[in-house]
């Protein structure tokens, strides 16, 4: 009597194998919407280090803004799960340089300023999006946008 128990629950068990129930696959999650803002400050970086390339001058005024944008990417990938390419913490390592070097600085220092107010919009409406525990981080972000505006004047 034992054995046909035995046997039945095996069979049982094997069936229950076949279902699926046993898989260790999992699906991934799906992206975290806030993974972009890590993109958007590694890029904001990006344009920070192009115009200390262009204009050295402006290197101690403009590097601790790029520095403070790395530290946001990092803190943002930590709460999102996001991977940051290779290298992307430190100077120059968030790819291709995207803010001009047109030879004029005021140009220049105009686009960043754009490039700030725009990103500040976007941390601040992700903030009020946001759920209560993400939304401190993102507004610290955003007031820290809104100091580098003044950095830029």
């Amino acid at each position: 009597m034992r054995a046909v128990g035995l046997v039945a629950l095996a069979t049982g068990a094997g069936s229950l194998g076949a279902c699926g129930l046993f898989d260790d696959e999992q699906v991934p999650p799906p992206p975290d919407p806030l993974a972009v803002l890590v993109t958007n400050a590694l890029d904001l970086a990006g344009r920070y280090d192009a115009a200390v390339v262009a204009f050295p001058e402006l290197a101690d005024r403009l590097g601790p803004v790029a520095q403070a944008h790395r530290a946001h990417a990092e803190e943002l990938a930590r709460v999102t799960r996001t991977t940051l390419p290779n290298g992307a913490a430190t100077p120059g390592a968030t790819g291709e340089p995207s803010a001009p070097a047109t030879g004029d600085q005021k140009a220049t220092l105009a686009l960043l300023r754009a490039a700030e107010t725009e990103g500040r919009q976007t941390m601040a409406k992700a903030c009020l999006d946001a759920p209560p525990e993400r939304a401190a981080l993102l507004g610290s972000i955003a007031a820290a946008r809104a100091t580098h505006l003044e950095v830029l004047r």
